[in-house]
């Protein structure tokens, strides 16, 4: 199997599409919930249905990539999604709702484990490092999607055909990209067992990945309470600190692949630990709410590649198949985001928000501690 341009384009195409889908479900969350007449404790369980759907299915994608290939379960789950979003911005009560957002999330799930997989095998093919530039393209569909939807309702349209609006352009970007996703699985991967326990060093990596989900999603759920908890800013500014990591996590990854083609995965992963870990202490330690933006853009920049660089490794790991390897990566991971917004809320009641925060700076200097153990010189070298 040879890969070449357009299969690289057409990866990009499904982390941009993927990340337009996931993102632009954030501005309906406020109408959903005036929608059903939930209380904010009500709307944390349905939300949850989001992440359950997802955990249910990322396991078995890897399983359906080895039999199928990339490309059909790619655009089967995207496809599905498309038509699934819209359900969002009708579903009338809270039990309807529950449903579609499980079902929401198990298409963005198996979406996400397959189009990993497809990166994983692109990039082995190309031989060099493409594996940030493609969680690259995730990011900058995350501010399209986003963007898209709360311009269109700024703009006074209707949700429904907002909503619309955005599965068809969503369902565009993978039909540009189908002709060239990867129609045959790997040949090694073809007698992938229906199911394998975690193992080697694909537990590392999956853990490893957890950390780092679970600080990405802290910063996502408490950054704005950080910054303004102490009067610094206003309810209206809160927002900044996530702008700030988003954007600098953006960039970092758009520039990502050069860095590890310089440095070797082993090395960034180092670097961006304790860039992160720094990142976290500037914010629980800043005397001004501004320089806090600051520690909250070098946490992005820092954490910007070290899930690409893991899931590079995961391809190059011998323990298990890779599509096996990164379906469970993604579900241990996944399960960081969901526990940490809960995790942290039980650390800050109990000890104060700084010192939650000060606990993810040490969680960063773990995965830095571990680089040369979970990746040695994943990514590195030059394209062959």
């Amino acid at each position: 199997m040879t890969t070449g341009l357009q299969q690289r384009i057409s990866t990009r195409l499904a982390f941009l599409a993927a990340g337009m889908a996931m993102s632009a479900w954030a501005p309906l969350v406020p109408f959903a919930q005036a929608r059903t007449g939930v209380q904010q404790g009500e709307l944390g369980l349905l939300l949850l249905c989001l992440g359950i759907g997802s955990l249910l299915a990322m396991p078995v994608t890897g399983v359906l990539a080895a039999r199928f290939g990339c490309r059909r379960i790619i655009l089967a789950s995207g496809l599905g999604c498309c038509l699934v979003f819209p359900l969002l911005a009708i579903a009338p009560t809270a039990w309807s709702l529950a449903l579609v957002l499980f079902l929401f999330g198990a298409t963005i799930g198996t979406l996400d484990v397959a189009m990993n997989i497809q990166a994983v095998i692109v990039e082995k093919e190309y031989g060099g490092a493409l594996m940030s530039g493609f969680h690259g393209l995730f990011s900058v569909g995350g501010i399209v999607g986003a963007g898209s939807m709360t311009l269109m309702l700024w703009a006074g349209m209707d949700l429904v055909a907002a909503s619309l609006v955005l599965a068809a352009a969503v369902a565009l970007v993978l039909i540009g990209a189908g002709p060239y996703l990867l129609r045959d699985p790997a040949p090694s991967e073809r007698d992938a067992p229906l199911f394998a326990m975690p193992r080697g060093a694909v537990v590392l990596i999956g853990a490893l990945c957890s950390l780092v989900f679970l600080a990405e999603g802290a910063v996502l759920d408490w950054s704005a309470v950080m910054l303004t908890s102490g009067g610094g800013f206003t309810a209206g500014q809160g927002g900044l600190g996530y702008a700030a990591f988003a954007v600098a996590m953006t960039v970092g990854r758009l520039n990502g692949d050069k860095m590890v083609q310089r440095w070797g995965g082993a090395r960034l992963l180092l670097l961006g630990g304790l860039c992160a870990a720094l990142g976290f202490l500037i914010v629980v330690l800043a005397p001004s709410p501004w320089i806090a933006l600051a520690g909250f853009a070098l946490i992005g920049t820092g954490a910007s590649n070290i899930v690409p660089v893991l899931f590079s490794a995961a391809g190059s790991q011998q323990d298990m198949p890779a599509s096996l390897a990164i379906s469970a990566i993604t579900t241990i991971g996944y399960a960081g985001i969901l526990a940490g917004p809960g995790l942290i809320g039980f650390v800050a009641h109990a000890f104060g928000l700084q010192l939650a925060f000060a606990g993810l700076a040490c969680g960063m200097l773990l995965v830095a501690a571990s680089g040369w153990s979970a990746v040695p010189g994943a990514g590195g070298g030059a394209r062959r």
